[in-house]
């Protein structure tokens, strides 16, 4: 008696799941949200009465190492008033945020603030977190 065998080939369809990936691939891509905070690490402080404010297109940011950026572009205490000055006369809305970390230091949040006031800023903002119940 003799023993009839045959040969099964299997082959693997490898393009669906290539389709597959790909198209999963677009769908993470498209569906990520790429958000509007800045670069610059700050922890605002939190506060129970924070409500929240239109964005403006005038922020100072103070980094928890006493560095302070005027829209997210790195600045000197010196050079801060003539740069607020310039960005002050294009605005129409005359408030400056101030972004400051919970970290720093007082007197240097004064001394921010003083300077917005010197140029001539009609009011300023101090950012905080809305501290949820």
């Amino acid at each position: 008696m003799e023993i009839e065998r045959r040969n099964i080939q299997i082959n693997l369809q490898i393009a669906p799941l290539i389709d597959i990936i790909f198209n999963l691939l677009l769908f993470f891509m498209l569906t990520y949200q790429i958000t509007r905070d800045p670069g610059i690490k700050i922890t605002l402080p939190q506060a129970h009465t924070a409500k929240l404010q239109d964005e403006e297109k005038i922020i100072v940011f103070v980094n928890k190492n006493n560095e302070i950026f005027l829209n997210e572009k790195k600045t000197s205490i010196d050079e801060l008033k003539s740069e607020l000055e310039k960005r002050l006369k294009l605005s129409q809305k005359k408030t400056v945020i101030l972004k400051a970390d919970e970290k720093i230091n007082l007197g240097l949040a004064v001394k921010v603030m003083d300077i917005a006031k010197q140029a001539n800023a009609e009011g300023i903002v101090i950012s905080s977190r809305i501290e949820h119940k």
